[in-house]
């Protein structure tokens, strides 16, 4: 089992991809809190260790060439981020085979034969990371994330 915030990272850079996928080509405020949930900060104004670990991932992001923004507002979100060429890209291409059939599991059942197109569209990058997502699953939200950010381009 990986470390928790490295699980937390992958979860953040799944949503905070999906965000930007779905709105692309459009510039979008990133708001941490849509990512990590809600954050009081303490007594001094400083945030929580788990948003700061978010936004870090959102600068992680930028700083890898996955996003670029304008600015920061403050601590609390990325000012009109946008994907990158090269991870819009990334997202929309089909994911290795190995992985697609691990991380789809069970979802569709043995011998359905889909269009093409669809089949292209099921095996994305960006379609593994919203399945991933959607099914709560650390270990799977890891797989999609780590494959898409980290294998080679």
């Amino acid at each position: 089992m990986a470390d928790i915030h490295v699980e937390e990272f992958y979860k953040d850079a799944a949503v905070a991809l999906v965000q930007l996928y779905s709105a692309f080509p459009r510039r979008v405020d990133l708001f941490v809190e849509d990512i990590a949930g809600p954050d009081e900060p303490d007594e001094f104004g400083l945030h929580s260790k788990r948003h700061m670990a978010c936004f870090g991932a959102l600068i992680w992001l930028a700083e890898e060439g996955f996003l670029r923004y304008v600015d920061t507002i403050r601590q609390e979100a990325l000012d009109q981020a946008i994907l990158t060429q090269e991870a819009f890209i990334r997202l929309s291409s089909p994911a290795p085979d190995v992985l697609v059939q691990e991380l789809r599991g069970s979802e569709e059942p043995a011998g359905t034969l889909l269009p093409p197109s669809l089949q292209e569209d099921l095996s994305s990058h960006i379609h593994l990371v919203r399945t991933a997502l959607k099914s709560r699953h650390s270990v799977r939200i890891g797989r999609a994330v780590h494959a898409t950010l980290f294998t080679s381009r």
